[in-house]
């Protein structure tokens, strides 16, 4: 599903966590590190067993799997009226026998400042327990993971962030049973916990700031491990009406969409399922990232026809790329965004984010 396509991930996270367990992202414009992705996916790829059931909260804490990641992305308020965009997500990989290794990034938007800052971190650590409550951490970066309630605690030059996340509606499955298939004997499981109460401190360039606000969470894990030119737009909506939505695009490498996927997670959170074909994500415009030179779509309308629902998706601030290449290997830009547009005919809004890969060069290219 929509990471699939993170090649190096485990392989550079785990180069990179034998060399240094601490990483701040650099001032200068970093250069593209040699590829390990052009390798054949044979190689690393083992056979996918049968599909198991998911079950929670069993399956919430770490797999024995090639590939697994806890992703969370949120958009929090200060009590000043301040806004803020944040990403926190651990990466877990195991190739070859070695020890498990982990990468994380850490990201803050500075909506009202626009600012932007971003930080990575790696480790090789021994695979912990897999049932909650479990806690991963990677150099000072720790995520506890509880029943139903999670914190956060990562900090980088200028921010510093302790949160709690709370479940407000069950975890939704996606794909109905929780286990996409995009190749031959190839998937992986995927749910998302689609709308956490967010309570914590945000510290602002040594200012310790109380927030609140609302945030997003995915977990995928399989024995996957995909190579190839082209990446995803990804997207996740919370709105104003109750709904949540995420929308999944994958894309060429001359960026030409191939397959799309989407739930629509109603008010009391039972999930609608959608095709490629039940929605459509139109580009309104485009930025060209001054440290990559990659130039990502930037703004767009997003409908739902059976639904009634149009939605006009505009980035927060411009410039939210990662240059992860010294933990995953991979450029990316990831960014709070929000929504304006119709349901039926009714006004709506909501808060967002969105995740495009496959724009910026891939490595060694």
């Amino acid at each position: 599903m929509r990471r699939t396509m993170l090649v190096s991930i485990c392989l550079a996270l785990l180069l990179a966590a034998c060399g240094s367990e601490s990483r701040v992202a650099p001032a200068p414009t970093p250069q593209p590190a040699t590829a390990l992705a052009e390798r054949p996916a044979s190689l690393f790829l083992t056979p996918a067993p049968m599909p198991q059931p998911v079950t929670l909260p069993r399956d919430a804490g770490p797999h024995d799997a090639l590939t697994e990641w806890w992703y969370y992305t949120g958009h929090l308020t200060a009590a000043d009226g301040r806004r803020f965009g944040f990403e926190f997500v651990i990466f877990q990989g195991q190739r070859f026998g070695y020890p498990t290794a982990y990468a994380a990034h850490f990201a803050v938007s500075d909506l009202d400042r626009q600012v932007f800052r971003w930080a990575e971190r790696t480790a090789v650590l021994p695979l912990p327990g897999g049932t909650p409550p479990v806690t991963l951490q990677v150099a000072e970066w720790r995520l506890d993971i509880g029943l139903g309630e999670d914190r956060i605690q990562a900090t980088m030059p200028g921010y510093a962030l302790e949160l709690v996340v709370r479940d407000r509606k069950p975890p939704v499955l996606h794909d109905e049973d929780g286990y996409f298939s995009w190749a031959p004997e190839t998937g992986s499981y995927y749910y998302s916990r689609t709308r956490l109460e967010a309570i914590g401190t945000l510290t602002v360039e040594g200012q310790p700031l109380a927030v609140t606000g609302q945030a997003w969470m995915d977990h995928q894990w399989g024995n996957f491990l995909l190579a190839g030119r082209g990446g995803w737009n990804w997207f996740w909506f919370q709105l104003d009406d109750g709904r949540e939505l995420m929308l999944w695009n994958t894309h060429d490498g001359a960026g030409h969409i191939t397959f799309g996927s989407g739930t629509l997670v109603q008010p009391d959170g039972t999930p609608v399922y959608l095709s490629g074909g039940d929605f459509t994500v139109t580009p309104t415009g485009q930025w060209t990232s001054p440290h990559s030179g990659a130039t990502y779509p930037s703004g767009w309308v997003v409908e739902l026809r059976a639904e009634g629902l149009q939605l006009t998706v505009t980035p927060l601030l411009l410039d939210q790329e990662l240059q992860a290449l010294e933990s995953t290997g991979v450029i990316y830009w990831e960014g709070a965004v929000e929504a304006n547009g119709t349901a039926e005919g009714r006004q709506i809004t909501g808060l967002g984010y969105a995740e495009l890969t496959g724009y910026a060069p891939s490595p060694g290219s």
